[in-house]
């Protein structure tokens, strides 16, 4: 099968300065959490991508200088000749599929304290850590200006070394070379501060460095945000961005564009839709010659094609479809758009970074397991017997685990006691803001279509002695959890008083099946992720007077993580919802809640007609202990295993539930996961040859 001639654009080549992308699908640079510390797993998750077909991959942001350093955030650099060989293990593997390698050379200035490398970070001024932390930037100096050039000069020539074919200056997200852009940060009164003539001054000449250096070769890219970072009459202010721009436009090889705000370049799909770059980035093209690329969350075809044709960018830029889906590019082009996995925009993928653990995604659960497992995003490994699994519930850990186990050839049963398949996703789904959840099902129920092996039972509640019945050789339980009333959670390790069942506590598994509180209503929030500000949000516009009571101090808190605190806590005081924060509930009578301040334990009293409690899950892990039980009593003779997995094992994320299921399914008869865990990337700064 072939892609609609409506897509051609999609697979025409582009000229990049002195290098040609085979294609139009650009993964822009994103963080993995992986970087220099781990350049075995970096270098296969990119080539993966390459393979499916994207014409240009690039790093994660990359240091040309030790006192550039953002650990515990992981990054790339080109400060030695240990990194010219780590890098030149992926670029080798990119080239074998024909794809450029890109390189994104960044310095930080004061967003990075260089914790690990205790050098203190140049900037326009001395200011303090954009981050928070308690450290402050050296001011430039005329040798520091001389010493910056010559820092670019020598990565451009570690990165050619390496094999790349793009190198990038970094100039947007508040790094150095912005900042010397913005007349709200720079306020220097020489030849680098004052008219738009000056402030351009510096990236003009990193970028000439640049093409001075490897510009014969590699094509010159320019990371830029052409907002002001400012919104008026519900419009993005672009005056004195296209000001500077006016200065560099014609400069650079390539220019990749996003909006100045990283909520909305990097925004959740709860508050920020596919292609909402665009009223920030439009009028570049009309103001250059160059190429132009931009991200938007894009996974749909006809939309990649309409930023191309319309001229709003040349290249479809790509991080998070690129993550869910590294086969995107070559899915599109053999006309298997059914096999496409959408991201859901939750953005696990850059809790990796934020956390400093390796990348993962919630609808490609191999993502960061491609060296260290061994996992394939598209191939999975023949099964080894002719054993069948009998796997009960499909939510996203049985819906993973049966779409794997189909793609190897076992025999798969699975049952569901509702009428719909995708567990707490499609119930999730069907609250405000997250209907992109909903794609975490509808993947694998598309695939099941082509899997006759895998046989699907709704409305089928099953005991143990009906899955005993089956006569599968393994029975894997994947039933999920329920939402606790009692009040137990990581503030509550007993319970509250007075939180027996009651009409008036509810759960948000009541929410998500209709049962709704009203009048004066509580949100207890205990669990800190996007749940209880979604459900409060919709309370209130539902008519309820809600009040979100949290033992953290902020709405969200986990959402710092994920680039969403901001949005999620912001979109509650325009509903209009009270927030009492740092605040613990003991006891209930009916009427109002006793309330403690986490920090004096000072007491209060609220008045709750209703509260919802969101604290902690339930494993429903009744089914796997019978079985259990009548296993160790031989009286399962014919069943080889029982286990569960996902949120019946241990409540978590949806992505770790999808994962669960992935898991499973490639290491039945495979005794070899244990070794894949221990399995350690090394770092190549420590090898002298």
């Amino acid at each position: 099968m072939t892609h609609n001639h409506r897509f051609d654009i999609l697979f025409a080549p582009l000229k990049i300065g002195p290098v040609t992308s085979k294609n139009r699908f650009y993964q822009v640079p994103h963080c993995t959490g992986m970087g220099w510390q781990r350049p075995n797993m970096l270098a296969e998750m990119r080539s993966i991508k390459a393979e499916g077909g994207w014409g240009v991959v690039n790093t994660e942001y990359c240091s040309i200088h030790p006192s550039s350093d953002d650990l515990p955030h992981s990054y790339a650099s080109l400060w030695d000749q240990s990194d010219v060989r780590a890098h030149r293990i992926m670029t080798d593997k990119l080239h074998k599929h024909g794809a450029l390698a890109g390189v994104e050379l960044w310095y930080s200035g004061a967003n990075a304290s260089s914790l690990y490398t205790r050098e203190a970070p140049l900037d326009v001024n001395s200011r303090p850590n954009w981050k928070g932390l308690p450290y402050q930037s050296r001011k430039m100096d005329k040798q520091d200006f001389r010493d910056l050039r010559q820092w670019f000069k020598n990565a451009a020539l570690r990165a050619k070394d390496a094999g790349f074919d793009i190198i990038y200056a970094y100039a947007n997200h508040h790094y150095l070379l912005n900042n010397f852009q913005r007349s709200d940060v720079n306020d220097r009164d020489d030849e680098y501060g004052g008219s738009v003539q000056n402030r351009a001054r510096l990236l003009r000449e990193i970028i000439e460095v640049l093409k001075d250096t490897v510009g014969e070769t590699m094509a010159v890219a320019v990371r830029f945000s052409p907002d002001d970072d400012q919104i008026k009459d519900n419009k993005p202010v672009t005056d004195e961005a296209q000001d500077f721009f006016s200065q560099v436009s014609e400069l650079p090889d390539l220019w990749d564009v996003t909006a100045a705000n990283w909520d909305i370049e990097l925004g959740t799909s709860r508050f920020i839709e596919d292609g909402a770059n665009e009223s920030y980035i439009n009028y570049v093209k009309q103001m250059t010659s160059k190429p132009v690329v931009s991200v938007g969350r894009f996974t749909s075809p006809d939309s990649m094609v309409s930023q191309i044709k319309r001229g709003i960018v040349d290249m479809i830029g790509a991080a998070r479809p690129s993550i869910a889906d590294p086969f995107l590019p070559k899915k599109i082009e053999e006309g298997r758009y059914e096999d496409i996995r959408e991201c859901i925009g939750c953005n696990i993928c850059y809790t990796g970074d934020q956390l400093g653990v390796p990348i993962r995604c919630t609808q490609n659960p191999t993502m960061g397991e491609e060296w260290r497992r061994g996992w394939h995003p598209e191939n999975v490994p023949k099964k080894k017997s002719e054993s069948s699994v009998l796997i009960v519930g499909a939510g996203p850990a049985g819906l993973e685990a049966a779409h794997a186990l189909g793609k190897r050839g076992y025999k798969v049963i699975l049952s569901e006691e509702r009428n719909e398949l995708g567990g707490r996703v499609t119930q999730e789904s069907r609250l405000p803001s997250l209907n992109e959840w909903v794609r975490v099902k509808d993947y694998r129920e598309q695939q099941f279509l082509k899997l006759p092996n895998v046989e699907v039972y709704l409305n089928s509640k099953i005991n143990a002695e009906d899955a005993l019945l089956t006569e599968t050789d393994h029975i894997v339980i994947a039933t999920g959890a329920k939402w606790r009333a009692d009040g137990f959670g990581r503030n509550n390790t007993i319970g509250i008083n007075n939180f027996e069942a009651s009409d008036k506590i509810f759960t948000p598994d009541d929410i998500m099946i209709g049962r709704l509180p009203k009048g004066e209503v509580i949100i207890f929030d205990d669990d800190y992720y996007y749940m209880g500000p979604v459900i409060a949000e919709m309370l209130q516009k539902e008519g309820c007077k809600v009040t979100f009571v949290t033992t953290s101090d902020m709405a969200c808190s986990f959402g710092n993580y994920t680039s969403e605190q901001t949005s999620a806590q912001k979109a509650l005081i325009n509903a209009g919802v009270q927030m009492i924060f740092s605040q613990n509930i003991h006891d209930y009578d009916g009427e109002n809640i006793d309330l403690s301040c986490m920090y004096t334990e000072r007491k209060s009293k609220l008045k709750a007609e209703a509260i919802v409690m969101v604290t902690a899950r339930l494993p429903e892990d009744k089914l796997y202990y019978q079985l259990q039980n009548l296993m160790e009593s031989g009286k399962a003779k014919l069943t080889q295993s029982i286990c569960r997995i996902g949120d019946c094992e241990a409540p978590a994320i949806i992505a770790s539930a999808v994962y669960a299921g992935r898991k499973y399914a490639l290491e039945l008869d495979d005794d070899s996961g244990v070794n894949y865990s221990l399995r350690r990337d090394i770092n190549l700064r420590n090898i002298d040859k």
